[in-house]
């Protein structure tokens, strides 16, 4: 087992989060996160170019829930996050707490190169990093 220190993000993170198309509606999104227990989605690429997106049920909140919007016209697109904020796989896990707590996210995706291996919480990694830190000292 990796120690504290040397914790990288891939270590800490959900492989293969649930994604969904920046086309559905956020009923549709809503239906996945129920039936899932999250609440977190990663938006597909439409292309190899293209950028990632997060969909997280605060944006829902804040967009269909505060600003009336009906929810089966709506789509993920317009509510998501993009580009979704991002951290390397290889990231050592203190340096991607850090960044995530200096900018306020809760959620980034992981990649590796471009292409999408995992997503981590701030939550997730912060817990993880102190139970390593702990049973080292």
């Amino acid at each position: 087992m990796t120690q504290g220190a040397d914790l990288r993000v891939g270590e800490a993170m959900t492989a293969d989060p649930v994604t969904i198309e920046g086309m559905a509606s956020v009923n549709e999104a809503l239906a996945v996160m129920r039936s899932r227990g999250i609440s977190c989605l990663v938006v597909d690429r439409r292309d190899a170019d293209d950028e990632y997106g997060l969909l997280l049920i605060s944006d829902i909140a804040r967009e269909i829930s505060t600003k009336n919007r009906p929810v089966s016209r709506t789509q993920v697109y317009e509510v998501m996050q993009k580009p979704a904020p991002t951290v390397d796989s290889d990231m050592k896990l203190k340096y991607a707490i850090r960044y995530m707590a200096r900018f306020g996210l809760s959620h980034c995706i992981v990649l590796q190169g471009r292409e999408l291996v995992g997503l981590v919480t701030l939550r997730d990694m912060t817990v993880r990093y102190i139970e390593a830190t702990s049973r080292n000292a």
